[in-house]
């Protein structure tokens, strides 16, 4: 049976001849599903199709337990709505609206009620009075042919906003951000920053220049430029973090376009918040790791503990990457475009053998079902799910287990100038926060409070 923590509701149905499954995508649920019959994504109608047995249904019951919802057709409902409310009569209008469904609006006819029962996931909105059914080519083409069959007009609208575009970001009166110069970009280009910084290095500048509208850059002073840090500080109320990358941006554009000298244009940076990582205790690694059924999942964790990965180099992982003969990983272009090799665990290397004949993965080490590079979102959530299954209360991400690896050497006593080696750390001083967390040597201390004779 699956697991109670932190489960996801599963919609299924009944048809003639299968059983539909609509679920979130969870490795861990889908390879419980290619264990029935016959079992296959279907990816028209969004759900995975099952073959109809009392065995699977009883499968599934067991497996998803109280987040199973089966799907019963719902009473219908005949409505006394004033005729002028209505669309004339064999009219059937399709409208696709922004939740991936579409809504049919239609006089109450027998024929069509049964047609929409024929589909999976179909609802009744007994305040809008209308039908509604999962956006797919199937079901418009079914619905469109048994109108031109029965003499119906079939009308179709799509009141679905455009998809994929941010809501751009304005100035104070509303107006759009202007667009970087096309020598910004094109520097940032050749210099090769990777995609993630120029991304934000455009979003942060257009926003400078746009505070600047009717300014020229060029003619900006270090004083109207400290205005604009104390617009990001005191209106914006940005980050520490949000306002150094503002200064990047910023500086990219004077000293690598513009060519200009630092002194021009003096900029200060504010001071950074310190924060201490969140760290594991070795026990707490070993809950977690022993949490997780899946084989992959498990790897995954196992290998981004065991060799300190961020969870970006870690989905990168080809698998020529593992030297099994070295017993290194290599990480190609890890960030700040730095190659490196950090350790292979044997423990891991057994683990990594039955996971590659048990999903023979073609090109990335991990993978995801469709095949290509399995989602950093994805590789979160089965940490985290792995966590509170654990009982582990931290606030945690991949990342956490970088931090853990780093401290879990140092209290093992490894060189620190090993340790920044394997984590790719270019200045020790990063390497030397994790002297600050370490528990080492704190079993020799007592506290005052224990001398105390209360």
């Amino acid at each position: 049976m699956k697991e109670e923590t932190n489960r996801q509701p599963v919609v299924a149905t009944v048809t003639e001849n299968n059983i539909l499954i609509k679920m979130k995508k969870n490795d861990d649920d889908i390879a419980f599903l290619k264990t029935l019959g016959y079992a296959r994504w279907d990816a028209t109608a969004f759900c995975w199709v099952i073959r109809k047995s009392d065995k699977n249904i009883k499968s599934v019951e067991n497996y998803f337990a109280d987040s199973l919802t089966w799907v019963d057709p719902p009473e219908e409902e005949i409505t006394t709505t004033p005729a002028h409310e209505l669309p004339s009569e064999k009219v059937l209008t399709v409208v696709r609206y922004d939740k991936g469904r579409v809504k049919l609006i239609f006089r109450y006819d027998l024929e069509i009620v049964k047609l929409i029962k024929q589909f999976p996931f179909y609802s009744w909105d007994p305040k809008n009075r209308w039908w509604t059914l999962p956006h797919t080519e199937n079901i418009i083409v079914k619905l469109r042919s048994f109108c031109d069959g029965s003499g119906w007009a079939f009308q179709y609208y799509d009141q679905q906003p455009e998809r994929g575009k941010k809501k751009e970001r304005t100035q104070k009166n509303d107006a759009p951000l202007p667009e970087c110069p096309p020598e910004y970009i094109e520097k940032l280009t050749v210099l090769r920053y990777s995609h993630n910084t120029i991304r934000i290095y455009t979003e942060c500048f257009r926003e400078f220049i746009g505070y600047f509208r009717e300014k020229e850059l060029n003619s900006l002073t270090a004083a109207e430029i400290q205005t604009y840090q104390r617009y990001l500080v005191e209106d914006r109320k940005v980050s520490t973090s949000y306002q150094n990358q503002a200064i990047n941006s910023i500086k990219f554009y004077y000293e690598k376009v513009m060519k200009q000298k630092r002194e021009t244009y003096y900029i200060e940076r504010p001071r950074r918040e310190k924060y201490l990582p969140v760290v594991l205790s070795e026990e707490e690694v070993k809950s977690i790791i022993s949490s997780i059924r899946n084989l992959k999942h498990k790897c995954m964790i196992m290998t981004a503990y065991s060799a300190g990965l961020r969870v970006g180099e870690l989905l990168e992982l080809k698998l020529p990457d593992i030297d099994s003969d070295r017993m290194l990983i290599r990480v190609n272009q890890g960030k700040g475009k730095k190659d490196r090799v950090t350790l292979l665990s044997v423990k891991l290397l057994e683990l990594l053998r039955k996971y590659y004949i048990e999903y023979k993965p073609r090109e990335y080490l991990f993978e995801g079902v469709q095949g290509g590079k399995y989602s950093s979102r994805s590789a979160q959530c089965i940490l985290k799910k792995a966590a509170a299954r654990a009982g582990i209360r931290k606030n945690i991400s991949m990342h956490t287990l970088r931090h853990s690896f780093a401290t879990h050497l140092l209290e093992n006593n490894t060189d620190l100038r090993y340790i920044q080696e394997l984590l790719g750390h270019s200045n020790p001083k990063t390497t030397q926060i994790y002297t600050h967390i370490t528990t080492r040597g704190f079993s020799q201390l007592k506290s005052p409070l224990d001398n105390l004779n209360l």
